[in-house]
């Protein structure tokens, strides 16, 4: 008794072979495979197009709010003075400072006078909010304290003020202007409070990254801001970062128990929870949809295997009859239609990772041809598009691709496996 062939035996791969590179005379691979074969591509290469954009969008905003922004935010519940004006600020902040940063993992604690001005120069008035902050402090952010990014001495921050980009360019300002900031509370007199205006040097002009920080943000040192705000002594928040902040949530409880029972915190997952969350749904939606899109390529292996499936036959039917089984012929057609998935999945993939990695350059001659109006940061509150390629996205594309090719691949070969071969050759 013969033995039996082991699975996707050298002749199983020939016969697949020989299907698949005939003529369409010869009734071999049908316009409805090549069809197939560049739809896989196509969807494979949207698919991790959309990931890398997506994984992108969420590091370079992430990135933008960890390098601009505290980690952590102290406030205080406040105290009711006795004209019944409730008084939120920090006054023991230098004390309250030194015990955050004993906090294990608080890599640094810097005392905040935050309010929202006007700043005018000539004509041209911009509503900014300033920070008022140690120059020590200031040098320690990163996406601010940025010389390839930024123009001006930061060593020369404490003489004057730092404007974001969107400032200066809102005012028309550059190094060495002299802007005026206007605050509505301002001198205390005897016919009321009158507003306080201060003229300032541009000494430092940064770029953070993201349009609503360089459009709103100016930095005055601390000492100038809370004599402009009548201050004195006193700060509006502390600014805390930790070292690992994606595990900001951790920090929490022993940052609450050393800032004492009337504090309050806000971390920066607080401030962005909205838009993180936007991002998750976005994130999910978007894979479901580049799903579709490859199961409605995958579908057409379908279209083309019955189509090869009909015009071989009479080859099935010979095949039967020389000794083959119907496990032989199903892995046959399963290899052409596999195959089909296999070289549009790996096209896909290369076309999708050079995306990636060109994406800035990509967008750069789109930009360029639609006559710089591709992107408005205003609206998407950061200057490019931002790509990021990542190896689980790609590996979850290919498996993605690979399997629903292969699943799909199976019923057309069932059928071929199952084709009676007297009535495949009764005619012939």
């Amino acid at each position: 008794m013969a033995g039996r062939t082991a699975p996707f035996a050298g002749f199983e791969w020939m016969i697949a072979w020989r299907y698949l590179r005939a003529r369409r005379a010869e009734g071999g691979v049908s316009v409805m495979t090549w069809i197939s074969l560049i739809g896989i591509t196509l969807a494979v290469f949207a698919l991790i197009a959309t990931l890398a954009v997506r994984a992108g969008f969420r590091a370079e905003f992430v990135d933008t709010i960890l390098g601009a922004n505290a980690h952590v935010t102290v406030y205080t519940t406040g105290e009711v003075r006795a004209n019944g004006y409730l008084d939120r600020n920090i006054r023991d902040y230098e004390e309250q400072a030194a015990k955050l940063e004993a906090v294990p993992g608080v890599t640094r604690v810097a005392p905040l006078v935050r309010a929202q001005v006007m700043a005018n120069m000539r004509q041209s008035n911009a509503g900014v909010e300033v920070y008022g902050i140690a120059p020590e402090n200031l040098a320690t952010i990163p996406r601010i304290a940025d010389p390839e990014t930024a123009q001006g001495d930061l060593d020369r921050f404490a003489d004057g003020i730092a404007i974001g980009s969107g400032v200066a360019r809102e005012l028309g300002v550059s190094l060495g202007d002299q802007i005026k900031l206007i605050s509505p509370n301002g001198v205390k007199t005897a016919f009321g409070t009158s507003p306080r205006v201060n003229a300032y040097e541009v000494t430092y002009i940064f770029t953070a990254g993201r349009y609503d920080i360089d459009r709103t943000r100016v930095y005055l040192p601390l000492e100038e801001a809370q004599v402009f705000f009548n201050f004195e002594g006193a700060v509006t928040e502390l600014e805390v970062m930790v070292d690992n902040p994606d595990r900001v949530d951790d920090y929490v409880g022993p940052i609450l128990q050393a800032a004492g029972d009337s504090a309050l915190i806000w971390t920066w997952r607080d401030a962005s929870s909205g838009f993180l969350s936007a991002l998750d749904i976005e994130d999910n939606v978007m894979f479901v949809i580049m799903s579709v899109l490859v199961l409605i390529a995958a579908m057409n292996i379908v279209s083309g295997l019955i189509m090869l499936v009909k015009n071989k036959g009479r080859d099935i039917g010979i095949l039967r009859t020389m000794g083959l089984t119907e496990g032989s012929v199903l892995r046959i057609f399963f290899i052409c239609g596999a195959f089909t998935g296999l070289i549009g999945t790996a096209l896909g993939v290369i076309l999708g990772c050079l995306f990636a990695l060109y994406a800035d350059q990509i967008f750069g001659l789109v930009n360029w041809m639609s006559g710089g109006n591709a992107w408005d940061p205003s609206v998407r509150g950061i200057y490019f598009l931002p790509a990021e390629l990542r190896l689980s996205d790609v590996l979850s594309a290919v498996a993605l691709s690979l399997g629903l090719s292969f699943v799909v691949t199976i019923f057309p070969a069932r059928r071929a496996a199952r084709m009676n071969p007297v009535e495949a050759l009764r005619y012939e």
